[in-house]
């Protein structure tokens, strides 16, 4: 498995990625997540959508909250060929407790405890925490992948401006 050392800081301290850079340009990498139902998600599931992979650390967290709910508010200006899904290492009960709590409701929350198959798959997964750092990738329709972002310091947000302004070039 790939490792790469130094990309983000939590807290200012360096951490290690496991899994390739994904770059623009390439094919998304299928995954396999669970729904808050623990019902079993693939990339193929959302087939023909535009999607936006808002990635982030623990729901129950400042930034992560805020980057949800952001991502879920301009959900419904977005249209129905585009789909948001936030993706943790959150439990999928967890996860649909948040959503309830928070009134999330316009996006998809998918869970990768199990085996951090999308994390290793899409570069994010952290070696010493065991949790999925901060990015947001976009994919086109096809699932190629138009945009990335992982957040070099975890306590950030991401471009939220950026990312939306990707979907809307190609949706």
């Amino acid at each position: 498995m790939e490792e790469r050392k130094g990309i983000i800081t939590f807290g200012g301290n360096p951490l290690t990625l496991l899994g390739p850079e994904l770059k623009a340009g390439a094919q998304a990498p299928q995954f396999t997540l669970q729904a808050n139902d623990l019902s079993t998600k693939k990339l193929s599931d959302y087939a023909g959508k535009v999607l936006i992979i808002s990635v982030v650390p623990s729901l129950d967290t400042g930034i992560c909250d805020l980057q949800t709910k952001r991502f879920n508010k301009e959900a419904t200006a977005l249209g129905d060929h585009v789909q948001i899904l936030t993706v943790s290492c959150d439990l999928p009960f967890a996860q649909a407790r948040w959503c309830g709590a928070a009134g999330v409701s316009n996006l998809e929350t998918l869970s990768d405890h199990l085996n951090l198959n999308f994390g290793l798959a899409y570069g994010v997964a952290i070696k010493e925490l065991r949790l999925l750092s901060r990015a947001v990738f976009v994919l086109d329709a096809g699932h190629k992948v138009v945009y990335t972002e992982v957040v070099q310091e975890v306590r950030s947000e991401v471009d939220f401006d950026a990312a939306l302004a990707a979907v809307k070039k190609i949706a």
